[in-house]
């Protein structure tokens, strides 16, 4: 067994270190189903899972299509009441028997472990993501990540199964100073895989907001002493519990950016849906300012602003397309345009991932198309800068363009195409920018679902040679020193 080096922060670190405040925060979690099942709930709460949906799910405990063993049920105090008013958000966080009706699905989406060189971090790009907490002040039934929230098994690309694991900062950071040190020593690219310099990291989970002070300080000092140039925080606590963007969290990113001012900071939010954000009166409808624009809702609000007054933090927010979330584009461009307007980015759409129970959740790739193009109708050029995207094994894959008319002379297109473009590519990054070319496929929800309408493939996206050489060479993306 290898015994790792505990982690000694510098001087710097610990003078930084020193400064946080580690308050704890009420969220006012409500856990599970089996409250709701009692009839143990809060009063205001009564209603919320009606008598049929408890007793559907109740019939499925303790089988295969348990809805708990599949994602735990959480949701906070806060989500609760923006629920209440809102039929997206309550199919956002209630579980329901349609979760687990079809369980097909990979446990590891896009062949995430491939790219895990050490444990809780997937290096794909120049950008590395982190896996530091397992779980989220409340739980979207949709979650991309549902194989870690519910701590299931995953296989290896060694052939061993286990549970993923947490990323630990001396084993990260020691990778990170080797990866590094080997591409300068090459020239500015890693000799056996092609990738640059690691810059960028993602802190992720989970949600890493969920974490406390002390911990998120003690990752961005750590990576920012690693050499790290940008460092990005996925969070969902803007809709599930803004109070926690308090005074003793800024005042930490405060003293972060004095220590270490050279290094970039974004803050990557998740809203899905309007109702999340924006303030309605007792009749479910938007309140609006003098001016036409949409009130907030005040907590949030305030969150809002005291990050995005802080210029030297980058905030941006994405989103996968759900359906019966947010399948509706005047949803969608309500919240690109109120959230561009107070100075968010809107960067990414995501088309579902192939999880476990997909088929509940994801829309058809054509129609998030559609929606995510009719929603960018009537949007400013700044206001529309989203893309769709879907996430392939070998990376980032932009669905670029739908046509309804055949390409004359070329079969397979009879109906129209479906054009996808590779916008990040894993490793060398050597296909980015490449493009493949599908006969349509309305019903299609994911890749495979196109595999007999490939039109032209410059991408490869449907040769999988890449998948059999990394899991019979393993070393292509190991230690970085290797």
């Amino acid at each position: 067994m290898t015994t790792r080096t505990k982690y000694v922060p510098s001087a710097r670190e610990q003078a930084f270190l020193d400064t946080v405040e580690n308050p704890k925060y009420d969220r006012q979690i409500i856990n599970g189903l089996s409250m709701f099942f009692e009839g143990r709930e809060p009063e205001d709460m009564k209603g919320f899972y009606s008598e049929d949906e408890l007793a559907a799910l109740k019939a499925l405990k303790g089988t295969e299509r348990d809805v708990e063993q599949r994602m735990p049920v959480k949701v906070t105090r806060h989500y609760f009441d923006l629920a209440k008013k809102s039929k997206p958000l309550q199919r956002l966080v209630k579980a329901s028997p349609d979760e687990t009706r079809d369980l097909a699905g990979s446990e590891d989406p896009g062949y995430q472990m491939d790219f895990s060189p050490v444990e809780g971090l997937l290096h794909k790009y120049e950008m590395g993501l982190l896996y530091v907490i397992s779980t989220c002040s409340a739980h979207c039934r949709f979650c991309y990540r549902e194989e870690l929230i519910a701590r299931k098994e995953v296989e290896r690309q060694d052939g061993t199964v286990a549970k993923k694991g947490l990323a630990q900062v001396d084993a990260v950071t020691e990778y990170v100073r080797a990866h590094n040190a080997t591409v300068a020593a090459n020239g500015g690219r890693h000799p056996e895989t092609g990738r640059e310099k690691l810059r960028e990291i993602l802190l992720s989970g989970g949600d890493a907001m969920a974490l406390p002070n002390s911990k998120i300080a003690s990752w961005l000092a750590a990576l920012a002493e690693a050499g790290i140039e940008s460092i990005r925080l996925g969070t969902k606590e803007m809709a599930f519990h803004p109070a926690r963007f308090d005074d003793a969290f800024l005042n930490m990113l405060d003293n972060f950016h004095a220590t270490y001012p050279k290094v970039g900071f974004r803050l990557m939010i998740h809203f899905n849906h309007p109702d999340e954000f924006l303030a309605k009166d007792a009749d479910g409808n938007y309140i609006e300012n003098d001016n036409g624009t949409l009130k907030w809702v005040p907590v949030t609000e305030r969150a809002m602003e005291a990050v995005v007054s802080r210029g030297w933090i980058s905030v941006e927010n994405q989103a996968p397309i759900i359906k019966d979330i947010n399948d509706d584009p005047d949803a969608l461009r309500i919240m690109q345009r109120a959230l561009k307007r107070v100075g968010v980015e809107n960067h990414y759409f995501f088309c579902g991932r192939d999880i476990v129970a997909y088929r509940a959740f994801n829309v058809p790739i054509e129609k998030a198309w559609q929606i995510l193009n009719e929603s960018q109708k009537g949007l400013s050029g700044v206001e529309n800068h989203a893309r769709l995207s879907i996430t392939h094994y070998k990376g980032k894959t932009e669905v670029a363009a739908v046509t309804n008319e055949p390409i004359p002379g070329v079969p397979g297109t009879e109906n129209g195409v479906l054009i996808f473009k590779i916008l990040r590519n894993a490793l060398d990054a050597k296909d980015r920018g490449k493009v493949c070319i599908v006969g349509r496929n309305p019903d299609a929800i994911w890749f495979d679902d196109y595999a007999d309408r490939v039109v032209y493939d410059e991408a490869g996206l449907y040769e999988y040679d890449r998948v059999k050489q990394l899991r019979e060479t393993p070393i292509a993306i190991g230690v970085a020193g290797s």
